[in-house]
C-alpha cells in the first residue's frame, strides 16, 4: 500500500510552504515519524515527520513553493525494510568517449612578431611596460595602439584577487519578511524618537541580588525582564501605543502581550510572551529564556510568534549604539534597545562615568501623536532608572523572590 504525504497546515491564514532541504534521499528507507524534510513557511522553520514507514519517493525538489494539501511524497508501506549494511545499486555508469578538441594551427612567426606600432611604443614607454609582454594582435604579432592601451592599468581595470560571484535563492521566511519590511515603510508613517538610560541601577541591582535569583529561580538576571516591565508599565499610561489600526478603526488592547526579537539559524523570529503585565521578574526572565532556546533551536511554532501587541528588540547584544527598528505589523510601536556604554554625565551638578544606554522608539504617527510617544519613552526611561520606585514597590527582596 502506497501512502500519500500531504503538507500539512502549519497554522491559520498560510497556503504554501516551501521545501528547504530534504533530510532523505529518494528511495530511502524511513521509520514512522523520522524527520523527512524542513519546510519553510512566511512564518517559520518546521520539520515534516514520516506518516508511516517504508521507501519514500520524493515528488517535490528543494526549493519548491508547495500548497498546503498537496501530495510532497509517496512511502510504500509494503516495502521491507532493509538489512543492516545493504547498499543501493546503483545505476551502471556509461563512459562517454572523449572527443579531442581540434588543434590550433600556430601562427606564423617572423620578425614584425612582439614589435610595438610607433604609437604602442610611445604609450608602452611612458607607463614603463615591456612590449614583449603583451601579445599584440597585428599582423604577424605585431602589438599596435590598441593593444599598448589596453595594456596599460587604469582605476577601472580588475585587479588580481578573486570576482566571483554567487546566487542563492532566498527561504520564504526572508522573503516574507522582506516584503513586510518594505509594506511598513510604505504603509505607515513612522517616527522614531530617542532618549538615554542611565543603566547604574539596574547594575547596582543586579550585583546584589543576580546570585540568589540564579541559585533560587534557575535563570539570570538579565536587563529584558526590567525593560519588559518598564514597557508593560508605560503602555497602561499611554494606550495609544497598545493599539493597532484595522481598516478605518483603531483597536486597543487592555493586555500586554510583548513581542521579542530573536536571532535564530534561519534568521529573525519574534516569539511573544502573552500577558506580560501578569508576570514577575522570574516569570519573565523564565520565559525569555524558554522562548529563545525554542527560537534556536528550530523548534518554535506560528502559534508561539502569532500575535503581540509590543515589540522589544535589543541590537546591543551585536554592538549597535544607536539604530532606528522597524515596527513589526500590524502593531504599531517597537522599542529598540542599544549596547550600554561608560560616558560622562551629570549628576547631581557633578560629572561623573555611568553606564549609559541609547533607547529607540518607532511608532506609527498615525494614531500615535509626538506626545505620546515622547511621553512613552520618558516612563520607560524613569521606570528602568528608578526601578526600585516605579518596578519593585520599594521592595526589591520581594520582588525578585516571587
Amino acid at each position: 500500500m502506497v501512502l500519500e504525504m500531504k503538507v500539512p497546515s502549519p497554522g491559520e491564514s498560510i497556503t504554501e510552504v516551501e521545501i528547504a532541504t530534504w533530510l532523505v534521499e529518494d528511495g530511502d528507507y524511513v521509520e514512522k515519524d523520522q524527520p523527512i524534510a524542513e519546510v519553510d513557511s512566511d512564518k517559520a522553520t518546521l520539520e515534516l515527520p514520516a506518516e508511516e514507514s517504508g521507501i519514500i519517493t520524493l515528488k517535490a525538489e528543494e526549493g519548491d513553493a508547495v500548497a498546503v494539501g498537496a501530495v510532497v511524497c509517496h512511502i510504500d508501506m509494503s516495502a521491507a525494510k532493509p538489512e543492516e549494511g545493504a547498499e543501493k545499486k546503483e545505476a551502471p555508469k556509461v563512459e562517454e568517449k572523449k572527443e579531442e578538441a581540434p588543434q590550433a594551427t600556430p601562427a606564423k612567426e617572423t620578425y614584425a612578431t612582439g614589435a610595438a606600432s610607433p604609437a604602442a611604443k610611445k604609450i608602452l614607454a611612458e607607463k614603463g611596460i615591456s612590449a614583449a609582454s603583451i601579445k599584440g594582435t597585428g599582423k604577424d604579432g605585431r602589438v599596435t595602439k590598441e593593444d599598448a592601451v589596453k595594456a596599460v592599468p587604469s582605476m577601472g581595470t580588475p585587479g588580481m584577487g578573486s570576482r566571483g560571484t554567487s546566487r542563492k535563492k532566498l527561504s520564504m521566511l526572508r522573503r516574507k519578511v522582506a516584503e513586510r519590511l518594505v509594506s511598513v515603510k510604505n504603509d505607515t508613517a513612522m517616527l522614531t524618537t530617542f532618549n538615554e538610560v542611565n543603566m547604574q541601577p539596574i547594575f547596582d541591582l543586579r550585583k546584589q541580588f543576580k546570585e540568589d535569583f540564579k541559585a533560587k529561580h534557575g535563570v539570570g538576571l538579565g536587563f529584558m525582564s526590567f525593560f519588559t516591565k518598564a514597557v508593560t508599565r508605560a503602555l497602561q499610561m499611554y494606550p495609544a501605543v497598545n493599539s493597532m489600526i484595522d481598516g478605518k478603526e483603531m483597536v486597543s488592547f487592555d493586555f500586554q502581550d510583548i513581542s521579542i526579537a530573536v536571532s535564530g539559524p534561519k534568521g529573525l523570529m519574534v516569539p511573544v510572551i502573552r500577558n506580560a503585565e501578569n508576570l514577575t521578574f522570574r516569570g519573565v526572565e523564565s520565559e525569555v529564556k524558554r522562548l529563545a532556546i525554542r527560537a534556536r533551536e528550530g523548534q518554535i511554532t506560528v502559534d508561539e510568534m502569532t500575535g503581540g501587541t509590543f515589540t522589544i528588540t535589543n541590537g546591543g547584544v551585536f554592538g549597535s549604539m544607536l539604530s532606528t527598528p522597524i515596527i513589526n505589523p500590524p502593531q504599531s510601536a517597537i522599542l529598540g534597545m542599544h549596547n550600554i556604554v561608560n560616558r560622562p554625565m551629570a549628576v547631581n551638578g557633578e560629572v561623573v562615568i555611568q553606564p549609559i544606554m541609547y533607547v529607540a522608539l518607532s511608532y506609527d504617527h498615525r494614531i500615535i501623536d509626538g506626545k505620546e510617544s515622547v511621553g512613552f519613552l520618558v516612563a520607560v526611561k524613569e521606570a528602568l532608572e528608578n526601578p526600585v520606585e516605579l518596578l519593585m514597590d520599594n521592595n526589591p527582596t520581594k520582588a525578585l523572590e516571587m
